[in-house]
């Protein structure tokens, strides 16, 4: 019954071919009358058309034959090709037997009739199949990829059994699941971040409240200064959060290019004019060279006004000894020949960084002095903020800094031409 149905199967799939054999007999008949071999050549015919002439090959790459009309149910090949997530068919072999279009897009080297290990190198997943086939049943791994980007796949594997009670076949159901991960592993970060850095003022407020409500109750000297740390603290922690939740909402979309045009002259401008009344107050002269009328990248421009504003607000701070900040924009080729950088310079001439502090600036929470930083109001975020979205932009962060001498800053984005 079922080799009938696959015969029938492969007629149907080649129906015009069949039609025009009729055709062509129907007019030697009517040429030269009906005889025995016109009925040898119309049976040559139909077996050629069942077995010589190539299936029908899907978009795909797989082999899928088209099927007769079956009632209204849809055929095996149909219902795979329907699910969102990757599907893998394989034999006991490992043998890749069928695939849908979303598996060739998560793995672009699969093949029909080859093994699965030629175009997935994952040992923890074969050896999950491997187990699969031995023992039955389904197993769930996840395993992470490096390339051609970063990401965490869950593998969903079940078998199939056949007459024998063997196992003849696995289905490999793969879901990307790298923004799961990622919102789980942000929420842990930021739970041990907050409680962290929270603790300190929070200590500080339950104290001045414990203060006031006791000894200071009738001190109105007392309970003025004492409110004005109090509000002090409560503002150092709503910055920090903020702050903690500007870096979750940019490593969640790290993965994500932005592709808008944006002028950096023009963001740099805006920076300069709001941060120009703090440079005034710091007694500090800041200065913006624009030596490209035009300086555009691909990018988020609330996201590139956060880099500039913190690097600049920190060069005025931090380096106020210095007299002047300079913030230099300009367009250099890049080191391979092939386009151009846009690069922005901050560059303050205050005590500059010791050499084994800057290459960890850029790590949350880590200050040069802590207590300087929380006293000028400093988060701890600041670069690490700067870091993660100048790397979402796919362009390149550099610090340099002389003791005595200043500290430059340079952010280096992709021209548009």
């Amino acid at each position: 019954m079922g080799s009938n149905q696959t015969i029938m199967h492969r007629i149907w799939g080649r129906r015009w071919l069949v039609a025009a054999i009729a055709l062509v007999l129907a007019v030697l008949a009517l040429w030269d009358g009906i005889s025995a071999w016109h009925g040898v050549a119309a049976l040559a015919m139909i077996i050629a058309a069942a077995g010589l002439v190539p299936p029908t090959i899907a978009q795909d790459g797989n082999s899928m034959p088209v099927h007769p009309d079956n009632g209204g149910k849809p055929s095996f090949e149909d219902l795979v090709a329907a699910i969102p997530d990757p599907v893998i068919v394989l034999d006991a072999n490992l043998a890749v037997r069928f695939f849908n279009r979303k598996a060739r897009d998560i793995i672009p080297n699969l093949r029909i009739s080859e093994a699965l290990t030629y175009a997935l190198r994952v040992p923890e997943l074969i050896d999950a199949i491997r187990a699969a086939l031995d023992a039955g049943g389904s197993r769930q791994i996840e395993y992470s990829e490096r390339v051609p980007v970063d990401r965490m796949v869950e593998a969903q594997i079940s078998t199939i059994t056949g007459p024998s009670g063997r196992t003849d076949f696995v289905v490999i159901v793969l879901r990307d699941v790298t923004q799961r991960q990622r919102v789980e592993q942000m929420r842990v970060d930021f739970v041990a971040n907050a409680s962290h850095e929270l603790r300190t003022p929070l200590a500080s407020l339950l104290g001045f409240v414990e203060t006031l409500q006791g000894p200071a109750r009738n001190d109105p000297v007392a309970r003025e200064k004492f409110l004005d740390i109090m509000r002090a603290q409560a503002n150092r922690m709503s910055r920090l959060i903020d702050d903690l939740l500007s870096l979750s909402r940019i490593e969640l979309n790290a993965h994500v290019q932005p592709d808008k045009p944006v002028d950096l002259n023009m963001v740099v401008g805006h920076v300069a004019d709001t941060l120009g009344p703090l440079a005034h107050d710091r007694g500090v002269v800041l200065s913006v060279d624009k030596r490209i009328p035009s300086l555009e990248v691909r990018g988020e421009r609330d996201e590139l006004i956060r880099v500039f504003e913190n690097l600049v607000e920190n060069a005025i701070k931090y380096g106020a000894s210095g007299g002047r900040v300079e913030v230099i924009l300009d367009s250099i080729p890049k080191p391979q020949g092939k386009g151009l950088d846009a690069v922005v310079t901050v560059r303050d001439f205050g005590p500059g960084i010791e050499a084994e502090h800057v290459p960890r600036l850029t790590e949350r929470f880590y200050r040069v002095d802590a207590a300087k930083s929380r006293e000028k109001g400093g988060t701890g975020l600041g670069l690490a903020i700067v870091k993660h979205i100048v790397a979402r932009h796919r362009g390149r962060l550099g610090i340099e800094s002389v003791p005595g001498e200043g500290t430059v800053f340079s952010v280096k984005i992709d021209q548009i031409l």
